[in-house]
């Protein structure tokens, strides 16, 4: 009797292919949600676009100029030991451009935000948006998108508040956005105070936090149900501390206006704020992309990371994305990706491949947390390969920055959420991503990696394979890994 795979278990094996390549699904349906319309008196795309080229057209400036004057083979983008502006880079720029130090500094911070210039490490290039700030006027709208989400990284904060209130400031911004656009022209501070001090309470309630301290004046609205937030790249930080109510939020709102000014998102001044139109149509860009993903048929906005990325298990690639997309819409960006990031280092596998790609959703916002993850053996080769797509390496070639032993390691973790939530087939065919030639090569490094999951994932290979001889040798090799041999 014959089995239908050859009993020659030297069967080389293919290249991986990573789960970006897949094959795009064809038959998936469209929304039939007509686009939104923006608010009457909205301008249009280009003379947004316009607004935001004009605003950062300092910006621009010195994106260019380091894209000439640092790019790769030039002795200057060394000549501090970093691509990145110093002292003597600072002085050479504002030499040629006729600027003063602390506008080139300024100007290079706002580029950075911007994702003009894109920052790796210890070396700088131009990012795409500066290829097509000239033609495209969707990539010079992201471009100042970025800046309004960086907001409160684009004007330095009070040194006399601690982060536990700044942070509190920063997740209550967006309700007082929101509430500046819908009144659609100028709003006195006194009354914006009010509204960001009844969001605080809020929050505090939200988090059941015991509070021993005085009363704010606010009053909290708990029957309310919470504001999806949205803008700042700033975590959500652990906010409860004893005298916590006692911070005086005036100045914070003070700071917080002054930097949603200096980017451009509102005017400030004469004790009234009023939001700009390209600050009015970010928000209402929003408050729309929180309003989709409310009525969208998976609905996992108001779910934790992890909740969310279950549901997104059995959606297709552009569903799941799409999804991705209205979650991180509805969170600062910077508390999201420590979100995925805290599901990524969990027991299922298949929710840290899945994290991962809703960090590349992300894109550069994430590069901070995403390098300094990378040394942490559960998530370094999905690190790994995140930061190669993300400078620029072909996702089919991006495997190569793995050593042996990482794509091992990352073959036995990607089987391991093929047992847990796949069929046996996708197992058997998951043989053919490993990166050894033959099979006793893979199952000798397998069984040397030293993944967690090797003696269930080599038992579940070994019931779900056809070949007799080869589900012995795999079973072999599962009971050498238990026993320790």
């Amino acid at each position: 009797m014959t089995s239908r795979i050859p009993r020659d278990s030297r069967l080389r094996l293919v290249r991986p292919r990573p789960l970006a390549a897949a094959p795009r699904a064809m038959n998936q349906q469209r929304s039939r949600r007509p686009a939104p319309r923006p608010p009457e008196g909205t301008p249009a795309p280009a003379e947004l676009a316009r607004m935001a080229r004009s605003g950062l057209a300092g910006a621009a400036r010195v994106a260019r100029w380091a894209d000439a004057a640092l790019g790769p083979g030039r002795g200057s983008a060394t000549a501090a030991g970093r691509a990145i502006l110093s002292d003597t880079t600072v002085g050479w720029a504002a030499d040629d451009l006729g600027l003063t130090p602390a506008q080139v500094r300024a100007d290079w911070d706002t580029a950075r935000l911007a994702g003009l210039i894109e920052v790796h490490g210890d070396t700088a290039r131009p990012g795409w948006r500066l290829r097509a700030w000239d033609r495209d006027d969707s990539a010079v709208l992201r471009g100042w998108v970025a800046l309004f989400d960086a907001w409160s990284l684009a004007h330095p904060e009070p040194e006399d508040h601690g982060p536990a209130a700044v942070g509190e400031v920063v997740s209550a911004m967006p309700q007082v956005l929101s509430f500046l656009q819908l009144s659609a022209g100028p709003v006195p501070v006194p009354q914006l105070l009010d509204l960001l001090q009844q969001r605080v309470t809020e929050l505090r309630t939200e988090r059941y936090e015991v509070d021993y301290g005085p009363r704010s004046s606010g009053t909290a609205h708990p029957e309310r149900s919470p504001e999806p937030e949205f803008g700042p790249a700033v975590p959500a930080l652990a906010l409860a501390g004893p005298g916590a109510d006692d911070v005086p939020l005036a100045p914070l709102l003070d700071w917080a206006l002054c930097a949603l000014a200096a980017v451009g998102a509102l005017t400030y001044g004469e004790g009234q704020a009023t939001l700009t139109p390209l600050g009015s149509w970010a928000v209402w860009v929003k408050l729309e992309q929180i309003c989709v993903a409310a009525q969208s048929p998976a609905g996992n906005i108001e779910q934790g990371a992890e909740d969310m990325l279950r549901g997104c298990a059995q959606l297709r690639p552009n569903a799941a994305r799409a999804e991705y997309r209205a979650w991180l819409a509805a969170r600062p960006v910077g508390s999201a990706v420590t979100e995925l990031l805290d599901a990524a280092r969990g027991e299922d596998a298949l929710l840290r491949g899945l994290a991962f790609e809703a960090l590349r959703v992300v894109g550069a916002p994430a590069e901070p947390e995403v390098r300094a993850v990378h040394d942490e053996p559960t998530l370094r080769p999905y690190a790994l390969l995140w930061l190669a797509e993300h400078e620029g390496a072909d996702p089919e070639d991006a495997h190569e920055v793995l050593t042996r032993a990482e794509a091992t390691w990352l073959w036995v973790d990607t089987a391991a959420a093929v047992a847990d939530h796949g069929e046996a087939p996708l197992l058997v065919r998951h043989l053919e991503s490993a990166v050894q030639p033959t099979v006793p090569a893979l199952l000798n490094e397998v069984c040397a990696v030293g993944h967690p999951r090797t003696v269930q994932v080599l038992v579940a290979l070994a019931a779900a394979h056809p070949d007799p001889a080869l589900a012995k040798a795999v079973r072999r090799a599962a009971f050498q890994v238990h026993t320790g041999g």
